[in-house]
């Protein structure tokens, strides 16, 4: 053996390393050799096996990534970053491994605080108290473009509010605002599943309806919390809940025969700000994570619509949970550690309810996780499915592909499969 590969495999043997993963039901060790493209790790406990791998870096933007967005096809990535820029990458080709370059679809002078994916387009929030709205307008010079559809609040809201004395309500000491604005940073969106509504939340403690597709406010909870709020999701029975910096959790309801959202609870369990919060199970379990560098699990309580208790807490980051996104049993929380946990709800047993195991721990960002994506089944998973395992098993189609965003200016693609041992 010559003295290069010599070199090469000492650089391997000091890359690997033991990840160790416990819950209540299982303890997992998992053994990468580093955590370049290409490498595939595994977990495995008495009944599953868990392979992850990085399929994908991508690389070029400018500053740190905000906000993640697939697209409704599954097939293209939209990424907005801190310069204001939203950039887009195939998804396919990214997942084949093949040369793949992002194009920049859209250009803003303010910071990209959130961004959420529409039938056709894209919507952006944005550090200058604004909500942009993106629609797909075909290709320039032989590349994808969005162009800007409206800036909410619209020219006819603000009119409107100008006009009538009653729309200016207090939003700081000594300072007024018509109803319809925000007046600072708007941190997080959210789509009402019926495709009727649009929510979004602000360090302002604002909660805010816009009517789909008018583009309309109609209406705003001036003090939804006691402090910035910085998530909000909305869920298939019509609950919406917020999480906030005052470290509680709200949910929201529009009761039959009423216009307004009312308060439905207050959930307190963080002892510190709430960051992100995500929906999984069908839209049955609530997720929160916080700078307490946990996620809480909230699932509803019987006969009481909007009414949660958290059922278990997730442990593991060594840093504040900074971004959730979930998908069917699986959730991934993304961390100021530098590290994107993925987490599985297991079968009801008696004694403990639905189990979570962490299925792996995704290292290899250089900075906080900011932002995630996932995709749990369907064709784009198909795609990345690994099924080259060991006879002895099976894939079960349980496959996943995991966007995340960080600080450092990288996206990574990761893919993880679970296949049940036989």
């Amino acid at each position: 053996m010559d003295a290069a590969s010599r070199e090469e495999g000492a650089k391997k043997e000091r890359k690997l390393h033991l990840v160790y993963c416990s819950s209540s039901k299982a303890i997992r060790f998992s053994m990468s050799l580093n955590s370049e493209e290409g490498v595939i790790s595994q977990t495995s406990s008495s009944s599953s096996t868990c392979l992850y791998q990085c399929i994908a870096t991508l690389r070029g933007h400018s500053s740190y990534v905000s906000g993640l967005a697939v697209d409704g096809e599954g097939n293209s990535l939209y990424v907005a970053s801190s310069d204001g820029h939203i950039r887009l990458w195939p998804l396919d080709m990214a997942m084949g491994q093949n040369e793949v370059s992002s194009s920049t679809v859209a250009v803003t002078d303010s910071s990209v605080k959130c961004l959420v994916a529409t039938g056709n387009g894209v919507v952006s929030s944005h550090q200058d108290s604004t909500i942009r709205v993106w629609r797909h307008a075909g290709r320039l010079e032989g590349r994808r473009h969005l162009a800007l559809d409206a800036v909410l609040p619209t020219t006819v809201d603000c009119l409107c509010a100008f006009l009538l004395p009653g729309s200016y309500v207090e939003v700081r000491r000594h300072k007024k605002s018509t109803w319809v604005h925000h007046v600072d940073a708007v941190t997080a969106l959210a789509l009402s599943p019926d495709g009727a509504h649009m929510y979004s939340v602000s360090w302002d403690r604002s909660l805010k309806v816009w009517r789909l597709p008018s583009l309309r406010c109609a209406e705003s909870v001036a003090a939804a919390h006691d402090d910035a709020i910085n998530a909000v999701v909305a869920a298939p029975d019509g609950n919406v809940y917020t999480g906030s910096a005052d470290k509680t959790v709200k949910a929201w309801r529009r009761h039959p025969g009423q216009k307004n959202l009312s308060l439905v609870s207050t959930m307190e369990r963080h002892r510190s700000a709430v960051n992100a919060l995500a929906l999984g199970v069908g839209g049955r379990v609530l997720y929160s994570g916080g700078c307490d560098r946990s996620v809480v699990v909230w699932e509803a309580t019987a006969g009481e619509s909007g009414h949660m208790v958290a059922t278990g807490t997730l442990r593991g980051h060594a840093k504040a949970v900074l971004c959730l996104a979930a998908a069917g049993d699986m959730v991934c929380s993304g961390s100021a550690d530098r590290t994107v946990r993925v987490w599985r709800r297991g079968a009801a047993t008696a004694a403990h309810g639905y189990p979570y195991s962490c299925l792996a721990v995704l290292v290899g960002h250089g900075g906080a996780v900011k932002s995630l994506a996932l995709l749990h089944g369907g064709a784009a998973c198909d795609r990345c499915c690994s099924c080259d395992m060991e006879s002895s098993c099976r894939c079960c189609g349980r496959a996943a592909l995991v966007c995340s965003g960080s600080l450092d200016g990288d996206v990574k693609l990761w893919k993880v499969t679970i296949s049940t041992c036989e």
